[in-house]
């Protein structure tokens, strides 16, 4: 059974990788770009907490979200080659949280069903993303 969910995790992961590169979504630490969610399975959540990017993905394992999550450094020093894989089982409604030393946080929920994965404090996000961009 391990085996199984080995291969099939590191196809999962490969796929992921694959669409996000032939479907035109940025993955260089230069670039802003969000996506929120919610987002369905294999789909990217894109989002900026402080100077880190993060990454994340899931896939439905009945009710619950097995979420994949890389957070890397997206600033000039760290240059995105500092990452962090981080995977875990969310039931639906639980949370998830990525925390920078800025008190800056992306909070990642499961929706009902595993039907989607999305970012519930996106307005707070896309605000900050916003005063940066204006400073």
């Amino acid at each position: 059974m391990l085996r199984t969910y080995s291969k099939l995790s590191t196809l999962t992961a490969a796929g992921a990788l694959a669409a996000l590169l032939s479907g035109g979504v940025p993955v260089s630490a230069e670039d802003n770009r969000a996506n929120l969610g919610p987002v369905g399975p294999n789909e990217p959540i894109l989002a900026t907490v402080g100077d880190k990017r993060v990454i994340a993905y899931y896939e439905p394992n009945g009710d619950m979200c097995d979420v994949s999550a890389v957070v890397f450094d997206a600033s000039a020093a760290g240059g995105g080659h500092a990452s962090t894989r981080v995977r875990m089982s969310l039931h639906p409604g639980e949370l998830f949280y990525v925390d920078t030393v800025g008190d800056e946080q992306v909070m990642l929920t499961c929706g009902p069903k595993a039907a989607m994965l999305m970012v519930l404090n996106r307005g707070e996000l896309l605000t900050k993303a916003a005063s940066r961009v204006v400073n």
